[in-house]
């Protein structure tokens, strides 16, 4: 991997810091009188609980039997988090993908998100999307006492986890003795349309010495309005310059919401025995309003060519797409359980209920075949000025009243429920048979039973008796891009009941080769051993997990409707080891070998398609998809310098091999997927799910941590966080000429940076996240389509009101997000011809946070 100027910069600078750290350290470390340790220690309780969270944090990491990163439940609260991707994009090696600006997909050391597992307390459950990709945004950062984010899985971890495992621990009522009560509420904007924020949450728990009871709620609600602009950019081959064969204007408006509640209830009737049961449920749900003009500028319409950067075109072809629409994905889990001991013995068995959804429902009135003049601007690119006018004319007209010769009703729907039961023992004892030796074993079974179907656009006629032009308002639409077409916002709740009455209320209509039907069942054994030495430890151990599946689904032929099913299974077995050496009471080096495997998602494993026989052509699954395979090392060096403060460095590679990818190419013998239909070794075109070849990603993380206590009192109070993460990936496609190609998700250059001060109850946190381009994802065929760099700067205060009011605490908070404005640029091969362009502008939220 060949390092740029900026990442050899970067480079240079974390090791300067790192190195630095050495000089700092002594200083730090410096102890003070008894007297004077005891002062500070109630100092560090009760006005430092960034530093208090962090000293926890980095304890647990520190005590740890492999390479993990843990985000203790304070830090959280003093992040501007909005969910939990934000939380987790400040771990080094972790970068978000964002939704509208919003984050929502967690890349995990460079990998696709399927590589990523997501648990609760320990339970891994199924994505929500495809049952393999966790959708972070639908958590809410409250719930958690701590997530534990494992970069190197252990034997008793899923072998899901190629990339990590990330475990979400929740609050236990036992946490706090007696009655403990947390209540927060704030309210906010979004200065882009000056739009609501609210957040509202309550934690209530009691315990004594036998029970313990906790309940929780969160409810988040982002009134939100998106700028966008969308192109179809070319480069001409003669002049290298950039031409605009169209563009769309787009605002979306509505709000965005998480809710989640639940609660656990513990039973400790001896000092040997727990019984307990948790659930949670938690849901995001996006009201979405479209108001959207594509513009047509191909000069096949008049024969006048396009020009660079500025131009004008007699006839452009104009469609207007407008909606109501509405997207949902969920989780509840439920974990029933025990944990008990017999003679040397502690066993812990554990039921588990987990059920998905992940459901769109999008009714877009589409009005098509109108004409306008436009002259239009490109010379910035990421700001398109048109100016419209009447048809081959440079009058003036109103874009928002023309009359279209077609009105249409697009409907875009996709549903996939998922419903998974577990089981699973685990067993754990000490033993002399190899030394200082703990030794633990377990089983586990997985009954997962997925229904629904895959993205369905069906297109049919809007009533007649309707007319969308009555539904267009004064407002002109919130941006700070610019609105040179002078859009208005569309009533688009206000259309939706009107044609709804009409049509009646719309149900989602699935075509018979979309349908997804998959039972899968997944067994899986383990046994590992953690010996201990005076040096350290060494954990080793191997896993077992055997998969079967079953897909049932349709196969369409000319109209023709016939079921089809398919049933496939394998056994892999995943052995790891993890050495860890105490260098010094404060310097532990690790390194580790691991395994893992990655299925493929529901949809891509469907048994539906829809074959033409004319033209020896199959759309739809791949039943016959490999799963992926990964084999991985990791090696870290970490020096605790002083309490709360860290300095480390880690390398890591993964090699996997049978990478999912999309694409269209000719298969040799098109009847091994649809038999009987085709005929045998007929050359076939396939639009589908393949495996690549040769997948490998490697990376080197850095991270410090660092608290000003060298410095005298009050500057004693600050401290600095930051971590640099370089990374590479490819993957090889053998449909494809070019044949090599990045992973999903990897960018070359991630890094993070805080500055936080506390003191006189004050907390303040100011951070910083930059990624460099990454691949957006495998499941688009081109493979060419790129997210630029993106970069954020978010400020969190908090303020604890110095007040006499006993065992309760009341703190101020304010947070800020995006407060440079950054906006979301997607690409097509060359930053020179994006595809898409979004800004949202700066979020405030302030509020009042009780504790008792």
């Amino acid at each position: 991997m060949r390092l740029s100027g900026l990442k050899r910069r970067l480079l240079a600078t974390s090791c300067v810091i790192f190195a630095s750290s050495y000089f700092i350290a002594p200083v730090s470390a410096q102890q003070p009188s008894a007297e004077t340790q005891a002062q500070i220690e109630e100092l560090v309780v009760r006005a430092r609980p960034i530093r208090d969270s962090q000293a926890e944090a980095l304890r647990q990491k520190q005590e740890a039997d492999n390479v993990v990163d843990i985000i203790a439940a304070d830090t959280i609260g003093r992040f501007p988090d909005q969910n939990l991707a934000d939380s987790l994009g400040r771990i080094p090696g972790l970068a978000i993908e964002r939704d509208q600006g919003q984050a929502r997909f967690i890349n995990f050391r460079g990998a696709p998100f399927r590589y990523t597992s997501i648990a609760f307390d320990g339970i891994d459950v199924p994505g929500a999307e495809g049952g393999r990709v966790p959708r972070f945004d639908s958590f809410p950062s409250v719930i958690t006492s701590a997530i534990a984010v494992n970069k190197a899985v252990t034997p008793d971890m899923p072998g899901e986890a190629v990339a990590g495992f990330i475990d979400i621990q929740t609050f236990s009522p036992f946490q706090y003795e007696g009655l403990n009560v947390a209540l927060e509420g704030g309210y906010g904007n979004q200065n882009l349309g000056d739009v609501a924020i609210e957040k509202y949450n309550g934690r209530m728990s009691y315990s004594n010495d036998k029970v313990g009871a906790l309940a929780f709620y969160s409810f988040n609600k982002r009134g939100r309005i998106t700028d966008n602009r969308e192109f179809d950019l070319e480069i001409d081959p003669a002049s290298n310059a950039v031409l605009m064969n169209s563009v769309d204007f787009r605002s979306y408006r509505g709000d965005r919401r998480d809710e989640s509640y639940g609660g656990t209830l513990e039973f400790r009737p001896a000092d040997d025995v727990q019984l307990f049961i948790r659930t949670l449920y938690s849901a995001f749900i996006d009201l979405e309003e479209r108001n959207q003009f594509v513009f047509d500028f191909r000069p096949d319409i008049t024969g006048i060519p396009l020009t660079p950067n500025t131009g004008y075109q007699p006839v452009v072809l104009v469609q207007r797409l407008l909606e109501d629409g509405k997207y949902k994905n969920s989780t509840w889990t439920t974990t029933a359980g025990g944990e008990f001991m017999s003679g040397d013995w502690t066993f812990t068995l554990q039921g588990n209920y987990t059920k998905t959804t992940n459901d769109s429902n999008l009714p877009i009135p589409l009005s098509a075949g109108a004409t306008v003049a436009a002259s239009y601007d490109i010379t910035e690119i990421e700001k398109p000025v048109l100016n419209i006018f009447s048809t081959g004319t440079m009058t003036p007209t109103d874009v928002n009243l023309l009359t279209y010769p077609a009105n249409l009703l697009l409907r875009v729907d996709i549903a996939l429920d998922i419903e998974a039961w577990k089981f699973k023992f685990d067993a754990e004892r000490e033993t002399n048979l190899f030394g200082d030796t703990t030794f633990k074993a377990g089983v586990q079974a997985d009954f997962r039973d997925a229904k629904g179907a895959t993205f369905a656009a069906n297109i049919g006629g809007f009533p007649a008796g309707v007319n969308i032009n009555d539904f267009v308002t004064d407002k002109l639409w919130d941006t700070d891009f610019n609105n040179s077409i002078m859009g208005r916002n569309i009533d688009n709740l206000g259309l939706r009941d009107a044609f709804e009455a009409v049509t009646g209320p719309l149900t989602p209509s699935y075509a018979d080769d979309l349908i997804v039907g998959i039972d899968e069942k997944i067994y899986a054994g383990y046994a590992m051993a953690t010996t201990r030495f005076d040096w350290g430890n060494i954990v080793y151990g191997v896993r077992m997990e055997a998969t079967n599946f079953s897909t049932t689904g349709n196969q369409v032929v000319g109209g023709v409707t016939t079921p089809v099913d398919f049933s496939n299974n394998y056994f892999n077995v995943l052995p790891g080891v993890h050495v860890n050496v105490d260098l010094d009471d404060d310097l532990k080096f690790r390194v580790s070998a691991t395994t893992g495997v990655s299925r493929p998602t529901y949809e891509e494993l469907r048994a539906s398609s829809r074959v033409n026989v004319i033209n020896n052509e199959i759309n739809g699954g791949n039943p016959f998809l490999k799963a992926e395979k990964s084999y991985g090392a990791d090696a870290s060096l970490e020096w605790y310098f002083s309490e709360a403060s860290i300095a480390s460095i880690g390398a890591y590679y993964r090699a996997i091999d049978n990478v999912i990818y999309a694409d269209t190419t000719v298969v040799p013998d098109g009847s091994l997927y649809a038999p009987g239909i085709i005929g045998p070794n007929t050359p076939t075109t396939f639009n589908s799910f393949f495996n690549g070849q040769d997948g490998e990603i490697l990376g080197l993380e850095l991270n410090f941590i660092g608290q000003a206590e060298f410095l005298p009192y009050p500057f004693d109070g600050f401290g600095v966080a930051g971590n640099v993460t370089l990374l590479d990936s490819s993957f090889k496609a053998p449909t494809r000429p070019q044949g090599k190609f990045n992973l999903p998700g990897t960018s070359d250059v991630i890094y993070n940076a805080s500055l936080f001060y506390e003191n006189f109850g004050l907390s303040v946190r100011l951070n910083y996240q930059y990624r460099d381009d990454w691949l957006s994802t495998t499941e688009n065929d081109s493979l060419t389509e790129y997210w630029a760099p993106e970069d954020r700067l978010d400020l969190s205060v908090r303020y604890t009101l110095p007040l006499d009011t006993g065992d309760a605490k009341f703190t101020l908070f304010a947070d800020a997000n995006n407060l440079t404005n950054s906006v979301d640029v997607r690409y097509v091969n060359t930053r020179r011809t994006p595809n898409q362009v979004e800004g949202f502008g700066a979020r405030y939220v302030a509020g009042l946070r009780i504790d008792y």
